[in-house]
């Protein structure tokens, strides 16, 4: 998976007003977890957040990439936020 099909994934289910995907993997080289995938940084703002905990919006985005999260991803950094927050 790549950041291209993280961001498509999440568009297409989650309808954000603003998003960024971010490849950060280069920041891990030589970590063990690096060998069992690549890190993302995602920062999305979605109207469907409202009313849910951290958690349920974190729920939100794993659901959205499907099996494809479980696929050359080690970690996921997730800032998920509805468009009346900071």
């Amino acid at each position: 998976m790549n950041a291209a099909e993280i961001e498509a994934r999440l568009r297409a289910a989650l309808a954000p007003e603003a998003m960024q995907v971010q490849d950060d993997s280069h920041l891990h080289a030589g970590h063990a977890g690096a060998r069992e995938g690549r890190h993302f940084s995602v920062r999305i703002v979605s109207p469907r957040f409202a009313g849910l905990a951290r958690v349920a919006r974190h729920r939100l985005v794993y659901d959205a990439l499907g099996p494809l999260a479980a696929q050359g991803v080690h970690a996921l950094a997730i800032q998920a936020k509805t468009p009346d927050e900071p």
